[in-house]
């Protein structure tokens, strides 16, 4: 069936295997040297039968029920009790000290852009790692337009396994597309089936989106992704056929390092590796992984893990991506009691929040918590938030936060992190910094882990299109026996034997009532005791009373320019620049006037990503060779780094996961948003050309003399803002001057 295509190291690549890396990830072509062609191409077939891995009464280890877990909570009590189908034996699939790990590889933009070959890449990484026997890598490709493998098929699925060094291809089938559950059913039941080992693991790699987006975006099929639920579907059928759990299931791909996505994987897996944020274009090292498999053949989940995560941070930090890095292994089988601990505090959540002000206050901490994927209004929104720092955020106002936080600790038992996220816990969970519609609440419900925590996110919706709403109650979530229960119940498919999941299913008519919402940049909870002014000593500054101080939770300020006709106005940023004092609802302006520009002095649009104590990271709005993109700025006390150009979060919710390093000659146009002088958008605005040079700096310097506006954006606990009036300001003779 097969042809074996043999890869010395100089079939790999000229030059060093890092060099070529680096050189895809910086969206350059690579100097790498083709694969050579196989020499025969398999006609379409018929999916082959499995080899059985045991007796007849063995291979169905568990009814076929259909179900992969049900967590309940008693409404009375608060209680919560999972159940998960157990495999009736655990007998190694396979001899001991033997591996397979199978990567379920969607390659889309990120094989297909040219000059990326990502995809081929880790192909060859894989061909890299030390021979053994004992250690293989079965691979699905799919997913992409184009592969500059030329040994794989853009038109069809196909299957290789890389051995002692080499690549065979085993089978192929007309494409199907990569983000449907039964692709990746049939892919993992031939696997199981015909590569069995004594230790087994799943990556699936591609573009991550988070608990609400899923995985592996098929550019294909107009970018269709594995939700969490088509991904269980998919696991259950497999796992019926196994004797064993994987050793290990993992994600390389942005933001799937989430409390959702463990609570599906634990039904099947010992560890989950996986990242709270966005991952570099180059993702893990397959050849370091393979080593260290051959060379630790009975290493466990977490030993792998360990070993993922090092290898990824070192090569991350070879190309300067670092500081971003939140590569975490987690331990399946501490979860359950990280749910039910977190289930007991979002009850006190949910409970403490009928009282507006610790509402208020625990908004506002969450807000600032850290959080994942951009989550601003130049690269988009993912709405994953670490889930420690919204338990932290919440302790003083809710009882039970030092459980949920050694459990979390027990949970997450190796990870690594970069300087942007030094407190992160290694989970994330889903929270709607802006919500993007009914159809995403909708699936977050189907997916989340406590009634009492939807209901704490209900309530803010809710708040968000009615007003306050003090008398809130949860029990929708419960039937008439006061129980909630959460279960994975899938259909079978009459052909193929499989679990399906029909994504509309998670479709819910309640939460349509979130489409109604838009925000007016004129919320009337944000009220003040003195109202937004310039003072005796020329400082804007305002003083919010007692209700505008329960239902605020943020403050930025906001600079603007005037357009040369002086129709619009035009959006220079965000700015931290500001003196607060939460105790009192005291702010005022503490601007100095620089601001971060190009080297030929245009002023970039900058918009805060997030900070610390000791940097900035901000996101600018660009055109880079004529496509739209962001440059990330990272400024601390040293002055500023360019990050590179990353595209944020695109409308089927991939986080983008290659940030583009500048390059000599690469030509950049800054963009702006607009406004009418009255507040309404008029589109965007575009700056001068500028050609990167070898000596390219970002300046943040004083702003040139002129005149400009000034205004403070007051979030409201509920998604909506005030935008206060503008008051101008004059910069001139290295002075700030404000006026009305």
């Amino acid at each position: 069936l097969a042809v074996c295509l043999c890869l010395s190291l100089a079939a790999c690549g000229n030059g060093s295997l890092q060099d070529a890396v680096s050189s895809a990830a910086n969206g350059s072509q690579t100097t790498t040297k083709p694969l050579p062609q196989t020499t025969e191409t398999q006609p379409a077939q018929p999916e082959p039968e499995p080899t059985p891995t045991g007796t007849p009464d063995d291979t169905q280890t568990i009814p076929a029920s259909g179900t992969s877990s049900m967590m309940t909570v008693d409404g009375a009590t608060g209680e919560m009790t999972i159940v998960r189908p157990e495999q009736s034996s655990t007998r190694p699939m396979g001899d001991p000290g033997t591996w397979t790990v199978f990567v379920y590889l969607c390659g889309a933009d990120l094989e297909s852009t040219p000059g990326y070959g990502l995809a081929t890449m880790d192909i060859r990484e894989m061909c890299l790692a030390t021979a053994s026997e004992n250690v293989r890598f079965v691979i699905q490709t799919g997913g992409a337009t184009s592969w500059a493998h030329t040994s794989v098929n853009a038109n069809r699925n196909q299957r290789f396994v890389i051995e002692n060094g080499q690549l065979q291809k085993i089978y192929e089938t007309p494409r199907t597309g990569m983000g449907r559950s039964k692709t990746l059913s049939a892919f993992l039941t031939w696997g199981v089936a015909n590569y069995p080992a004594e230790k087994m693991g799943l990556v699936l790699w591609d573009h991550g989106g988070g608990s609400i987006s899923g995985v592996c975006f098929d550019e294909t099929e107009a970018w269709d992704s594995l939700s969490l639920r088509e991904l269980d579907a998919a696991l259950l059928t497999v796992y019926e056929t196994m004797t064993d759990r994987f050793e290990f299931i993992g994600f390389d791909a942005c933001l799937m390092g989430t409390i959702e996505t463990a609570n599906v994987l634990t039904t099947y897996a010992r560890y989950m590796i996986g990242s709270e944020e966005v991952e570099p274009g180059s993702g893990w090292d397959y050849t370091a992984i393979g080593n260290y498999l051959a060379e630790n053949p009975n290493a466990t989940g977490l030993e792998v893990g360990r070993a993922v995560c090092d290898s990824f941070y070192e090569d991350c930090a070879s190309m300067g991506d670092e500081a971003s890095v939140t590569l975490s292994v987690v331990d399946l089988s501490k979860m359950d009691k990280l749910l039910v601990a977190f289930n007991s505090f979002a009850e006190g959540m949910f409970t403490a929040s009928d009282d507006a002000s610790i509402r208020g206050e625990m908004v506002r901490g969450i807000y600032q918590a850290d959080n994942f994927g951009g989550n601003n209004r130049t690269e988009g929104y993912t709405n994953m938030v670490d889930l420690g720092g919204i338990v932290s955020a919440c302790r003083n106002y809710v009882a039970g936060a030092d459980e949920v936080l050694r459990a979390l600790s027990d949970a997450v038992v190796y990870n690594r992190t970069g300087s942007s996220h030094r407190g992160a816990g290694g989970l994330a969970v889903y929270y709607p910094l802006e919500v993007q519609g009914s159809q995403e609440l909708s699936i977050f419900a189907d997916i989340c882990v406590s009634p009492f925590y939807l209901s704490f996110v209900d309530r803010q919706g809710h708040g968000s299109v009615d007003g306050v709403d003090e008398q809130y109650d949860d029990s929708t979530w419960f039937d008439d026996d006061g129980q909630w229960s959460s279960s994975s119940d899938y259909e079978v498919d009459d052909d193929t034997g499989w679990y399906e999941y029909d994504p509309d299913e998670a479709a819910d008519e309640y939460w349509q009532y979130i489409d109604g919402f838009e925000q007016t940049g004129e919320s009337p909870l944000i009220t003040f005791a003195v109202a937004p002014h310039l003072d005796e000593n020329g400082y804007y500054t305002f003083t919010l009373d007692d209700d505008g101080w329960l239902y605020a939770a943020a403050v930025t300020a906001l600079v603007y320019e005037i357009s040369y006709d002086g129709e619009d106005v035009i959006e220079l940023g965000e700015t931290v620049d500001i003196i607060a004092d939460w105790e009192t609802g005291e702010f005022s302006d503490d601007f100095d006037g620089y601001w971060l520009s190009l080297p030929d002095g245009q002023n970039l649009a900058t918009y805060i990503v997030e900070y610390g104590d000791d940097y900035v990271l901000y996101s600018s709005p660009i055109y880079l060779n004529g496509e739209e993109t962001n440059l990330r700025l990272r400024q601390t006390r040293y002055g500023v780094e360019i990050e590179g150009a990353w595209d944020g979060v695109d409308e089927s919710g991939a986080a983008g996961r290659t940030t583009i390093k500048l390059e000599v000659g690469d030509q950049v146009v800054p963009r702006y948003y607009a406004y009418s002088l009255d507040g309404y958008w008029e589109g965007e605005y575009y700056g001068w050309t500028y050609t990167v040079s070898a000596d390219m700096e970002i300046y943040y310097q004083f702003m040139e003399e002129g005149d400009y506006l000034y205004a403070f954006q007051i979030d409201d606990i509920y998604g909506d803002y005030l935008l206060t009036d503008f008051v101008m300001f004059n910069v001139e003779d290295g002075k700030v001057y404000f006026y009305i």
